[in-house]
């Protein structure tokens, strides 16, 4: 009986180790993962797009670098998050690149001070389906690298 016991509480603690390790492996190469603008050409010229070539972004109502978009807004025109700091490629400036606080704690990244967001209706990369729509309050618009909105 008492081998037994011993070897159930070997297996518990080598199932316990194994999970453990492969947690933390998943989590370690989670936020080594960092969320990247960068910039692609486009029908509008050079645009800032995600690590996936989506188009990124502006909510004109947007003030103060915080933004104004939550909720149905926010499931329509998903915010660019990220846990750490945002990586610059391909035509973008480090140096205007940053992250702001949204209203349920999560960091969304930032482009010359203006929160990031892709569009729900953009499927795949390249698409600027959102261009100039008027949205939940307020016009959305495609960036330059400069940090311009494109209209």
């Amino acid at each position: 009986m008492k081998g037994m016991v011993l070897a159930i509480g070997t297996i518990v603690v080598a199932v316990s180790l194994s999970y453990g390790l492969g947690f933390a492996s998943a989590a370690s190469s989670a936020t080594a993962t960092a969320t990247k603008v960068g910039a692609a050409s486009s029908s509008l010229g050079q645009i800032l797009v995600d690590s996936h070539g989506r188009t990124l972004y502006l909510f004109a109502k947007d003030k103060k670098g915080k933004s104004a978009c939550s909720g149905a807004c926010a499931a329509y025109w998903p915010p660019l998050l990220a846990r750490g700091k945002p990586h610059a490629v391909a035509g973008v400036k480090a140096s205007l690149l940053g992250r702001t606080r949204r209203a349920d704690g999560r960091m969304q990244v930032t482009y010359r001070h203006h929160p990031l967001y892709r569009y729900a209706g953009d499927t795949s990369k390249g698409q600027l389906n959102g261009q100039g729509l008027n949205d939940f309050g307020g016009y959305w618009w495609v960036l330059s690298p400069t940090g311009n909105k494109i209209t």
